[in-house]
């Protein structure tokens, strides 16, 4: 049963469950637990870090476990759950929870398309009249390969499926175009179907864009949507933006790349197509549409959708975030966004420097101890994500990023500073970090570090 802190139209979930193990679903919980009525945010199966998140519990089953999770949810009286990544969206744990009668914030399997088939999303977005780039697919290396040579040019080649961020190569010639292809036929970036099965290798050739890029979230029941913040995200493992593409170095937030007018024009020219063509398709989308543009000297373009937070703008932004929360999330997961609150936004910059183990986005270390000591700060925030609680209490790292480290101020510089300022008080063997996380909106830079 769920309560009401404002209204019957407006109620506001006593018990939530937030389904995955990373830093997104660590903030996500975090975030929850601070809003005026919920009682209880349960994680599953979180980290290292969770069970230190104020309001937070934790539950040791896998995110891929429906029949575990759905009992839990019966169980424990859960009033809403909260899906975080990618895979048990695209898997049917949004459709098999809803059969049982729970309000779940996540599309179910044929909403989760839109990331988990970049041709079907290309498609829908040809259908929609949505900008993007133009695109070809292949189903083998011959085909991919023909299709370059063809063209002649550098193209930007994509694993067609979920390859958990890292199924992306920005290629800066020919040759590193054919690389590319070869590396997605030989199974080196493994890919999830649309079902969450294991799929045979296929790609998206596409045009590259120049022009910054820039991450939009929009919270929908539907039909109605609100946005929140645009903010920027670092995808490359190096300094300057150099090197292979990762699941993101850092973010901030709010981006100043979009101001309350290009965030309106992203709204009409992007994300409402979008959901009508959803709804032209029979698809009821209740979650979050993250849309990953880049800014062109022709407008905003699509780079691609995922359907849930990305990760770690998640991070970045749930600080920022009203106490209303909860009650949206829930309001979407029923249909009934427009009876919800307003939800408030925080006038402040929030930075995000991420921390990742020895060799990453490659081979790297596990089971190191993890020392972090933060100063008790309302505007200072730490998220595990690749950690675990060893068998002698210890948090240890157990995956390539490891944590988020988050600062609220006044201005981009002062944030930065201050979560720099807390990485310093952070340390495993071999951790690694971007200096330069939010040089396009820093005047100081780089922050000293030991």
């Amino acid at each position: 049963m769920v309560s009401s802190t404002v209204s019957d139209a407006s109620p506001t979930p006593t018990r939530i469950l937030v389904v995955g193990g990373g830093g997104r679903e660590n903030a996500l919980g975090w975030a929850l637990a601070r809003c005026p009525g919920v009682e209880q945010v349960l994680v599953a199966p979180g980290n290292g870090g969770t069970a230190d998140l104020p309001g937070c519990g934790q539950l040791a089953i896998a995110e891929g476990d429906h029949v575990a999770l759905a009992a839990a949810c019966r169980d424990r009286s859960i009033d809403l759950v909260v899906v975080g990544p990618e895979a048990p969206l695209a898997a049917g744990l949004a459709d098999r929870l809803r059969a049982e009668g729970l309000a779940v914030f996540g599309p179910g399997a044929d909403g989760a398309l839109l990331e988990a088939s970049k041709r079907w999303a290309k498609e829908l977005m040809a259908a929609a009249g949505v900008p993007t780039a133009a695109y070809w697919s292949a189903t083998d290396r011959q085909q991919a390969l023909a299709a370059l040579e063809h063209h002649g040019r550098p193209l930007v080649v994509k694993a067609d499926g979920l390859a958990a961020g890292k199924g992306v190569t920005v290629a800066e010639s020919l040759e590193q175009c054919r690389e590319a292809i070869e590396e997605v036929f030989a199974g080196r970036f493994p890919v999830t179907g649309p079902g969450g099965e294991a799929a045979a290798p296929s790609l998206v050739l596409e045009e590259r864009l120049e022009g910054p890029e820039v991450s939009v979230f929009a919270l929908t029941d539907g039909c109605s949507m609100v946005l929140l913040p645009p903010a920027q995200d670092h995808k490359r493992i190096g300094e300057g933006d150099t090197g292979p593409n990762t699941g993101g170095m850092g973010a901030y937030a709010p981006a100043p790349l979009l101001d309350a007018a290009g965030l309106e024009q992203v709204r009409g020219l992007v994300l409402e197509p979008v959901l009508a063509a959803l709804r032209h398709r029979g698809i009821d989308y209740r979650g979050v549409i993250f849309a990953g543009l880049m800014l062109t000297q022709a407008g905003p373009r699509v780079i691609e959708f995922n359907c849930r937070f990305g990760d770690p703008e998640c991070e970045t932004l749930m600080p920022l975030l009203g106490p209303e929360l909860a009650q949206v999330l829930l309001a979407c997961a029923r249909g009934r966004l427009e009876e919800a609150p307003p939800l408030s936004i925080e006038p402040h910059c929030s930075a995000c420097v991420i921390a990742a183990a020895e060799g990453y986005p490659g081979e790297v270390r596990r089971g190191d101890a993890i020392h972090a000591g933060l100063a008790d700060d309302p505007r200072l925030q730490i998220f595990h994500a690749g950690s675990r609680r060893a068998e002698d209490g210890r948090v240890v790292t157990a995956g390539g990023r490891v944590l988020a480290v988050v600062a609220q101020a006044d201005d981009f510089d002062t944030a930065f500073e201050r979560a720099y300022t807390a990485l310093g008080q952070v340390a495993f063997k071999g951790m690694t970090f971007r200096r330069d996380i939010g040089h396009q909106v820093r005047t100081r830079l780089p922050v000293p570090l030991p």
